[in-house]
């Protein structure tokens, strides 16, 4: 069963190491090979401080449509390149 696609704009609430609960906004979700990843920042950043502030993170989606870290810096590193050409190309 397909999975529906996550939007950018969707807030959503995840947990961190300490069990905290934060909302993230979806800033911009792309597919590599197959796999969705999205690019988030904190909700109360993104309505509070200018944009060379944010903080933005990348998560992967799995197939049940939950957000999960990535864990090698080489799918980082890819990840992180592809989300900089897609927000260059928005921006321009």
């Amino acid at each position: 069963m397909a999975m529906e696609e996550i939007k950018v704009g969707e807030i959503f609430t995840i947990g961190d190491e300490e069990n905290e609960e934060h909302e993230v906004e979806v800033l911009a979700s792309i597919n590599i090979e197959g796999t969705q990843y999205v690019a988030v920042g904190f909700v109360e950043d993104l309505r509070e401080e200018t944009e060379e502030d944010i903080d933005v993170f990348f998560l992967k989606v799995d197939e049940e449509g939950d957000f999960e870290a990535i864990e090698s810096d080489e799918e980082f590193d890819k990840v992180s390149a592809a989300f900089d050409e897609v927000l260059d190309d928005e921006s321009n």
